[in-house]
């Protein structure tokens, strides 16, 4: 593997509410080398996109605020940098594919033109190359006719389609990293493939690391090197992506694995859910955040946030199960057992 090319450390991001103020990054440390693609999972409400936001300096503050952590890019902290500077990486440096095509797109503006804006902006060409690499782009992500294209607005392309113009405006300065939040959401099982396989591509060819934000296990076997698990705010296991599916060890990592259909499983067989829900993240747990979910959950998760465990040189988990010690008694299945 490369350099690393983006090291994030002890990211702390939290919201004012009404209620109080919600604590939805706590903590989180991690790093993306050079060629690397990363997959970042978990269910809604995880922290995954705000993570992704606060990498682009896209939260809004107020309400959001960053109370502690670092982003480090190209040797510089983009959480301390000037907005002016800060412009000069977003869609340039870093692209970023957004979840809802059809939000994210400006809908008085042709598809060609949104494009453009970035070429003009960052790479100062002119408006016949800009035009002309416009089109290159489109053809590149699969889109069929794109002078035609090129003059269309957003409501007149299909999802899968929107999806593809998304991705090319995020390429379109040929970026070091590619920060992709659920881009298969809303998408057919085959265009999520193409988009897929597209993204598998563009990194072998070009060597772009990857952020693939997801909560589908599934899109992240063929595209990702490594696998980052998220549960309330913070990471609870990371490791690659065949540690991550054959030798899980958060309960979390386990239950989302159980939830996902298989190909070998019984036809009338049902999947397995992780019931309950997740923490109130106004008042996270003092312990462990899946503790209320566990079915293997002891005394001393309750009461503190779990260590870190290293499983194998690139596998880790936050887990009191698989961390030695005579910590506490604690009580699993009713019995009493060290923690």
């Amino acid at each position: 593997m490369g350099k690393t090319i983006l090291e994030v450390r002890d990211l702390r991001v939290s919201f004012e509410v009404y209620g109080g103020e919600v604590e939805a990054v706590r903590g989180v440390s991690f790093h993306v080398c050079e060629g690397e693609a990363v997959a970042i999972v978990g269910e809604s409400g995880s922290g995954k996109s705000v993570t992704a936001q606060a990498i682009m300096r896209l939260i809004a503050m107020p309400p959001g605020k960053f109370k502690s952590g670092s982003v480090i890019f190209e040797g510089r902290d983009l959480l301390t940098i000037s907005e002016k500077e800060m412009q000069k990486v977003r869609g340039n440096k870093i692209g970023m594919i957004f979840q809802d095509p059809m939000t994210s797109l400006n809908p008085t503006m042709t598809i060609g033109m949104q494009i453009m804006e970035s070429l003009i902006k960052h790479q100062r060409l002119r408006k016949s190359a800009a035009k002309a690499r416009a089109i290159e782009l489109l053809a590149m992500v699969g889109i069929p006719d794109p002078e035609t294209r090129m003059k269309q607005y957003p409501h007149q392309m299909s999802g899968g389609m929107r999806q593809r113009v998304m991705i090319a405006i995020a390429l379109a300065c040929n970026p070091a990293l590619l920060i992709a939040d659920e881009p298969t959401t809303a998408l057919d099982v085959t265009i999520q493939a193409q988009v897929m396989q597209f993204m598998k591509e563009l990194q072998q060819n070009t060597n772009t690391s990857i952020i693939l934000i997801t909560h589908d296990l599934g899109v992240v076997v063929d595209l990702c090197d490594r696998v980052i698990v998220m549960y309330a705010g913070q990471i609870v296991e990371t490791g690659t992506k065949w540690e991550i599916f054959k030798n899980p060890q958060h309960p979390y990592t386990k239950g989302l694995l159980k939830s996902l259909p298989r190909l070998d499983q019984p036809k009338n067989e049902p999947l397995i859910p992780i019931y309950g829900t997740p923490p109130d993240m106004i008042q996270p747990p003092q312990g462990c955040g899946f503790c209320s979910r566990c079915e293997s959950a002891m005394r001393i998760c309750e009461r503190q946030d779990p260590e870190w465990t290293a499983i194998s040189e690139t596998q880790s988990v936050r887990c009191w199960l698989q961390s030695a010690g005579e910590k506490a008694a604690a009580v699993v299945g009713g019995k009493e057992a060290d923690a």
